[in-house]
């Protein structure tokens, strides 16, 4: 059954995280910093979807090594820096949003600021999970039957020196990471809410693009999408390390207490925020919506050339009807959403945006500087 729904899994997050990686890689929009934030997290659950996943189902099907001790000791390097990576990330994302709403001026030095921290999370994944490789190696028991597993037997001499080794992992693979998400996300909130108590911005124009606690929409979105992305991290990954922190110090109780089918399906609990991030994405990334509704106008359109009808399977890309009107004199804006005149002259998939009318000419509303993707 753990085998079964493994694959699962991965098959669930390979397809999620490649479709938003070909999104966010593939838009023809300036690449914002949040959406640069975005591929990292999407590399980093591919790493743990193509090497975490299919190596936890390939050995609960084998039970012993079979792969030679090159391979263990690799594939256990790149199984921790799978897990590394997608913790640092999110911890990179929620720094970004911490300094997006403390900071905004310096919305300018954001996508630098980001780089450096990216290069910096990705370097330190690497170099912490390097001694993997040399703790880790093929050890063989020949009686009574010959029996190859990938195991750090003999590599410490003490007891109290794996329980360091591991309890060091779960400090910088949990603790530190944890403990700099609530640091962010309690001053975020302690800042929203200073400026709440200011009252609500007078002006309807201000409005349009703000939110009532006077932060632009595009970086609340943003904020939500993060803080989505930390919570699910915490609650699919809190059960698996805490019973791991139990098995360092007390593994006697342990297994006498808490069945080996409970620890597997909490780890792979944990996998399944691999395959959370994808919809969060989804949820809270206006351009990757639309990238999909524009997949869904041309497959409609392919079906309708075929059968002269309306709808593919399931779905219907409906027009919005929403019409907005601000007029102005000479020199001001009025916007306007889609009107169903344009509906009707072009079938597509759309979704309610915004058209900005200068001087009698219109452009299309341009993403603000934190948009998201």
């Amino acid at each position: 059954v753990r085998v079964v729904i493994t694959f699962v899994l991965c098959v669930i997050s390979a397809v999620g995280n490649l479709a938003v990686l070909w999104a966010a890689s593939t838009s023809h929009k300036r690449r914002s910093h949040v959406r640069i934030l975005i591929i990292n997290l999407t590399v980093a659950d591919l790493l743990v979807t193509f090497v975490v996943m299919p190596l936890d189902a390939v050995w609960n099907i084998t039970v012993q090594w079979l792969a030679g001790d090159a391979a263990c000791r690799m594939l256990m390097f790149l199984k921790l820096l799978a897990m590394y990576s997608g913790a640092f990330v999110t911890v990179v994302i929620s720094l970004d949003r911490q300094s997006a709403i403390l900071d905004p001026l310096a919305i300018n030095e954001a996508k630098k600021k980001n780089k450096v921290m990216l290069a910096v999370a990705w370097a330190m994944s690497a170099f912490l999970s390097v001694p993997q490789m040399f703790l880790f190696h093929n050890v063989t028991i020949t009686v009574p039957d010959n029996f190859t597993q990938c195991s750090t037997r003999g590599s410490f001499t003490e007891h109290w020196q794996e329980t360091v080794y591991n309890m060091f992992t779960f400090s910088c693979l949990f603790l530190l990471p944890l403990a700099i998400m609530i640091s962010c996300y309690t001053r975020i909130l302690m800042e929203i809410s200073k400026r709440m108590t200011k009252g609500k911005a007078s002006s309807k124009e201000v409005h349009l693009r703000r939110s009532k606690n006077n932060i632009p929409k595009a970086r609340m979105r943003a904020l939500k999408m993060s803080i989505v992305i930390v919570v699910s991290f915490i609650v699919c990954w809190t059960p698996y390390y805490l019973l791991g922190l139990w098995y360092w110090f007390f593994p006697e109780d342990l297994e006498e207490t808490v069945s080996h089918s409970l620890t597997h399906m909490l780890f792979i609990f944990g996998l399944f925020n691999a395959c959370l991030d994808p919809i969060t994405y989804g949820l809270f990334t206006i351009h990757l919506r639309k990238r999909v509704k524009r997949y869904c106008h041309s497959a409609t359109v392919l079906v309708e050339s075929e059968n002269n009808t309306d709808v593919t399977g399931s779905f219907r890309c409906p027009a919005s009807p929403l019409r907005q009107r601000r007029e102005g004199g000479q020199g001001q804006e009025s916007f306007r959403g889609a009107g169903q005149e344009e509906m009707d002259r072009k079938p597509s998939c759309y979704g309610s945006y915004l058209t900005v009318r200068r001087n009698g000419r219109e452009e299309p509303g341009q993403s603000s500087p934190d948009s998201m993707i």
